[in-house]
């Protein structure tokens, strides 16, 4: 691709979040303190991350907007939706994740920023109350409520182009059925009927964003995007995709700790995870059905890092188990336990410990800065459908898996994709393959 190619980061983005709680008011705090010059966007690959470009002589290693050109900072506008009534600021100053000092200096923007009213089925998060939700009678109303939304907040904010990312809670598990998912005819016949069973509000939003041609981010581990009818829907309008859910904490440590026992040769006889989280995400998922989806995207990581059909002798019957318990003192600040025993030479037993006392959302919250400006871009560079250069931001990436596809959850790997992906869209040759 030549960078001449891509349409210039003219004008205003705007950034428009499904959810306004811990992890958005997190992001646009920090983006807000940021472009002030209060605050450093630390843990953001768009912002610090460098690569290598170029050879011999020619050789360099440069920031991302060196190489193609990426939204500034300042020209990014925020809008939201939320269960909840409560302005960008009152939910920061709720959400106790940031210290006051680091709210007020820009308070008056975050109060500006009053979430619009949620398109929302209580069924699918049962544990949140809110009363700022549409009054929609099907699903194809809440779709187009939700589109008009989208134009209303691109005009009255003067914004060049957008994107839509899912920050919102996890909604129960909604498997993928080819009857309703498959094809976009049968997913619109779907909204249209008002299957409630089948179609999650989180599609409506999906569908609604493309649907508009703004590119659309799956943030938590819902099934939304990840089905046929939405690769479709996206190829059609010609526009970015990616998912599914935030790789932030324990799962960052999985995909990148699972490479060394694959590397070394050393066997798997199972691994044991489990986390403490008492912030609003904690309580969602304290709830079985909600668990669920998050559960099938955690457990995914291993089984395609470390494959028994490659391995058999090393991975062909390990125990892997997921656990998350909600405990309120922890708040934001979550604590991720692992537990992996594993096996060497003449099948001898060894174990590995990882404590990780992170915090959710101040990890989560970069991860919505480079995924909104890296989305943007790849609108720009005319991508289109599942952005699997994404993948290393993601816990469950996506992929086709109605022809067999296995997803790349090796963090090394991700990252390779992610750099051959800059080089390619800034006109240099990817020089680096995934074995």
């Amino acid at each position: 691709m030549n960078i001449n190619d891509i349409r210039p980061a003219n004008g205003k983005l705007g950034v428009m979040v499904v959810g306004c709680g811990a992890v958005a008011t997190t992001f646009m705090t920090g983006v807000m303190m940021a472009r002030r010059g209060l605050a450093k966007p630390i843990g953001s690959m768009t912002q610090y991350d460098k690569i290598r470009v170029g050879c011999g002589d020619n050789e360099q290693r440069l920031h991302y907007s060196d190489i193609v050109p990426l939204a500034k900072l300042d020209d990014l506008v925020f809008g939201t939706w939320d269960v909840y009534p409560q302005n960008a600021y009152q939910a920061a100053v709720y959400a106790k994740v940031l210290d006051m000092r680091d709210i007020e200096p820009v308070r008056d923007e975050l109060e500006k920023i009053v979430p619009m009213k949620a398109a929302f089925d209580k069924n699918y998060v049962k544990r949140l109350d809110g009363d700022n939700v549409k009054d929609c009678c099907t699903r194809w109303d809440m779709v187009e409520a939700l589109r008009h939304d989208i134009q209303q907040f691109k005009i009255a904010n003067n914004c060049d182009r957008l994107v839509m990312i899912w920050a919102a809670s996890t909604e129960i598990y909604v498997p993928y059925n080819e009857q309703y998912h498959g094809s976009l005819q049968a997913l619109e016949r779907a909204m249209k009927d008002d299957d409630r069973s089948h179609v999650a509000p989180s599609m409506c939003y999906a569908y609604a964003a493309l649907s508009e041609g703004v590119p659309f981010i799956m943030g938590a581990p819902n099934t939304t995007v990840d089905i046929p009818a939405m690769w479709q829907l996206a190829e059609k309008m010609r526009v970015p995709i990616a998912g599914k859910d935030f790789k932030t904490g324990q799962t960052l440590v999985k995909s990148g700790f699972a490479p060394i026992i694959s590397t070394r040769c050393l066997g798997l006889n199972g691994w044991f995870s489990t986390n403490i989280l008492g912030n609003r995400d904690g309580m969602v998922l304290d709830e079985p059905e909600n668990f669920r989806t998050k559960e099938v995207s955690k457990l995914s990581t291993l089984e395609t890092i470390l494959r028994k059909e490659d391995q058999p002798d090393l991975y062909g019957n390990y125990c892997h188990q997921v656990r998350i318990n909600y405990y309120p003192p922890r708040n934001d600040n979550k604590e991720g336990w692992d537990n992996i025993d594993i096996f060497g030479w003449m099948g001898y037993p060894m174990q590995v410990k990882i404590n990780f006392l992170c915090r959710d959302s101040i990890l989560a919250a970069p991860l919505l800065l480079d995924l909104c400006l890296l989305s943007d871009l790849a609108a720009r560079a005319g991508r289109y459908g599942i952005q699997r250069f994404l993948s290393f931001f993601l816990k469950s990436p996506m992929h086709d898996y109605t022809k067999g596809e296995i997803a790349v959850n090796n963090l090394y790997q991700q990252y390779t994709m992610l750099k051959n992906a800059i080089r390619e869209m800034g006109g240099y040759e990817p020089d680096e393959k995934l074995d």
